[in-house]
């Protein structure tokens, strides 16, 4: 199956309660907030005093759930999952979170992120006999817990976690505790909150906000916390690490709502927008966003360069993940299905456009025509982040490196082919002065190609873009065809 937008695709958002009667519906209400996260499927456990509850499908939060399903959630305490697969495995077996039963009771696990030593260490499993019923990342936490020696469930998870290596949010759920974990560089996003009496914890704070939750503090990297009668206990597991927070969170793919690693996202894309301004100024009479991400990046330009805001792209916020084309074709058909332009806000004008990022470039060469066919009289392309040359090896759903305009083509290339007037990325340097964070505090792989975490030297994990092989940053390096084949076996989906 092939994406329809061009965009990267964060693979999941998770969330967990404990202590609260209406548990299941908060955890629904929860997925609901974080759908930008994941819209392949979504899922639910709760745990009602005696056993594992479990309800998950493929689809919307909104489309799964209704109030028949919810009441088969009974229990105080439950954690979900809603999930963007990252290959042809979009499957129910695979969505989240994976219920197991085990020597140490019953679990249920949600995750978001990717382990970059899952095939290695799937295959030290299932030579010691571990039968797994996912092709999913995720499920390697439960096996491993599972044949540790630890006589509970929070030191076999210690265990487990002195295993993997790569990004990791998790959320747990066992007979009487609810636990929050995230890896030792914090990579992917995890927070703690209170209602009332009741712990949650989830992906990001706009799913606090729906439930009137308060947040507490993050999760912090290298950390586990235990919530349960005792109320909350924490223990590290490894901190002390140097962070790498990912700033591609608040470029893209966190709500502009959240506070994400201590920040809010919708500051600092409008900070991201104001470095950008000054970076690339140019004459213009409109700054328009390429809505939904755009929008607040564009603010921050028009604000510095004092140039009128124009919402001169209307999106459509009702398109399914497929449609129907008619017979007879239409230009730029998929683009046009979700974005039209405003011919009064573009009309004669000199257009600043503003995305957050470029991928293939396709999209971006359809919507500067878009703005041109509305009458634009000039299109400068303005993007508010560095040129993306790398894959993400963390839970990010990226294309091949060579897949990549920006590993491919020069800053001139990439706007003759997208056929802007000029195009003007954010540096890396701006980026990250925007973000609050310097290199050795985020994580900015995808667009330097240094990774903070080492990567196994097999193969890039697989993406919805195409099936990726050869080394995970060395676009030159990539086996054959041949080769290829015979790796695919070894690969492992991401479980986020």
């Amino acid at each position: 199956m092939a994406r329809n937008d061009d965009k990267f695709h964060d693979e999941c958002g998770v969330f967990g309660i404990y202590g609260h009667p209406d548990a299941a519906n908060l955890t629904y209400l929860g997925l609901y907030a974080l759908q930008h996260r994941g819209q392949e499927s979504a899922g639910i456990v709760s745990w009602d005093g005696t056993r594992i509850k479990t309800e998950k499908g493929m689809g919307y939060v909104a489309d799964l759930f209704d109030e028949a399903r919810l009441r088969r959630l009974p229990g105080r305490s439950a954690v979900g999952h809603v999930r963007y697969s990252t290959t042809g495995d979009s499957l129910l077996e695979n969505a989240q979170p994976i219920v197991n039963m085990t020597n140490k009771g019953p679990l249920a696990i949600a995750h978001n992120g990717n382990l970059v030593n899952a095939a290695e260490l799937r295959d030290e499993l299932e030579a010691e006999g571990s039968i797994f019923t996912t092709t999913s990342d995720t499920e390697v936490f439960l096996h491993l817990m599972a044949r540790s020696k630890a006589p509970d469930v929070v030191h076999a998870l210690e265990d487990a976690l002195q295993q993997v290596r790569g990004a990791y949010s998790l959320v747990i759920l066992s007979r009487e505790k609810v636990i929050a974990v995230r890896d030792p560089q914090g990579i992917r996003p995890l927070t703690l909150g209170r209602l009332g009496d009741a712990w949650v914890v989830a992906s990001e704070t706009c799913a606090f906000d729906l439930i009137d939750a308060e947040p507490v503090r993050d999760v912090e990297p290298g950390e586990i916390v235990v919530l349960d009668a005792g109320g909350i206990a924490s223990s590290s597991f490894a901190m002390g690490r140097r962070t790498a927070f990912c700033v591609f969170e608040h470029v893209y793919f966190a709500r502009p709502d959240s506070a994400v690693f201590g920040r809010v996202v919708a500051d600092s894309r409008r900070q991201f927008g104001r470095r950008l301004a000054r970076e690339f100024p140019v004459a213009a009479d409109v700054v328009v966003p390429v809505p939904d991400s755009g929008v607040f990046a564009a603010l921050g330009y028009a604000e510095e360069s004092g140039i009128t805001y124009g919402m001169g792209l209307v999106r459509n916020h009702y398109v399914g993940r497929t449609f129907i084309e008619p017979r007879q074709a239409i230009r730029h058909f998929g683009v046009k299905v979700k974005l039209n332009a405003v011919r009064s806000v573009v009309g004669g004008k000199r257009v600043v456009l503003i995305d957050d990022s470029i991928v293939r470039g396709t999209t971006s060469k359809k919507i500067v025509g878009m703005i041109r066919a509305a009458g634009a009289s000039e299109v400068h392309m303005r993007i508010s982040s560095p040129p993306t040359e790398h894959p993400c090896h963390y839970g990010i759903d990226t294309p091949r490196r060579k897949e990549l305009i920006a590993a491919t083509h020069d800053l001139e290339g990439i706007r003759r082919f997208i056929e802007a007037d000029s195009l003007g990325y954010l540096s890396l340097e701006g980026m990250l002065q925007a973000f609050g964070r310097g290199e050795h505090e985020a994580c900015a792989a995808c667009f330097s190609g240094r990774y903070p975490v080492p990567l196994m030297p097999v193969i890039e994990q697989p993406s919805l873009f195409s099936l990726p092989f050869g080394a995970p940053d060395e676009a030159e390096a990539e086996p054959d065809g041949e080769t290829a084949e015979a790796l695919q076996a070894a690969l492992v989906v991401p479980g986020a």
